[in-house]
């Protein structure tokens, strides 16, 4: 697979704490990558490097063969979208209101919203299944509502690749299976996903890359049903496990055995 996205030797640090050393991943285009791993083994560092929230001590991120950091701000909103962990929405502000601010990436500095703008805000509702709420207060929904609405705005940005770390996050477990398998529905339609999942069945179902780090460096990668199993898992996760196949999926399944 081709890769536009790409970190190459990367160190990433936070003040005097490095989180990571000589790593490197090739991002596949039109795939969905999951990335595991231990609590702290720098899987949502990585992800804030690709986005320039975090600047590489060494190393380089790069999009088409450029190093990242010398592209504009908006041309990179343009082309990746981004769904940090943490949140925090403005009081006041309507659900709807929060997704259209996805289309600012596409909009000049003086433009109202268009016709192709309220299009997306429509579409990335839907797809989130929260048209129901566009008119009340973020500030008013359930947790799960709002990472779901959090979810639009990225979607509203329509943008060729996605970066989510821990999307499911206040999901209850129905609406975590149906998120991802948007997503996957999203790659199948061209898109490239990158999402850092806890949960590594669910990353074994819905994705076809697999990306496990350890100790702030790439362990392992390939398609799951390639690369995971029991030792992988106690490894990376330090969980002892027996590895099956998914009886619905035939993909790989981790149970624990502890």
């Amino acid at each position: 697979m081709t890769a536009r996205l790409t970190a190459q030797d990367l160190t990433l640090a936070y003040g005097d704490r490095t989180v990571a050393t000589h790593l490197t991943l090739s991002v596949p285009d039109g795939a969905f990558t999951a990335i595991v791993g231990a609590n702290a083994s720098g899987k949502s560092t990585l992800l804030r490097a690709f986005v320039r929230l975090l600047k590489p001590t060494a190393g380089t991120v790069s999009f088409d063969g450029r190093a990242i950091a010398v592209y504009k701000p908006k041309a990179i909103a343009q082309q990746i979208g981004f769904l940090p962990q943490e949140l925090t929405a403005p009081d006041n502000l309507l659900v709807r209101q929060l997704i259209a601010r996805g289309r600012f990436p596409h909009r000049s500095a003086l433009s109202l919203g268009t016709a192709d703008d309220e299009r997306a805000v429509r579409e990335a509702m839907a797809a989130a299944g929260v048209t129901e709420l566009a008119n009340r207060q973020v500030t008013e929904v359930s947790g799960g509502q709002r990472q779901r609405v959090w979810v639009a705005m990225v979607l509203a940005q329509e943008t060729p690749y996605l970066l989510l770390d821990e999307p499911t996050t206040f999901l209850d477990l129905a609406h975590q299976y149906q998120l991802l398998a948007l997503l996957a529905e999203l790659r199948d339609k061209g898109r490239t996903v990158i999402a850092v999942l806890h949960d590594i069945n669910q990353a074994c179902r819905f994705a076809d890359h697999l990306v496990a780090m350890k100790a702030g460096r790439v362990f392992a990668e390939g398609p799951p049903s390639e690369i995971v199993d029991a030792p992988l898992i106690e490894e990376v996760l330090g969980l002892p496990n027996v590895v099956i196949p998914d009886p619905v999926t035939g993909t790989p399944m981790v149970v624990p055995v502890t």
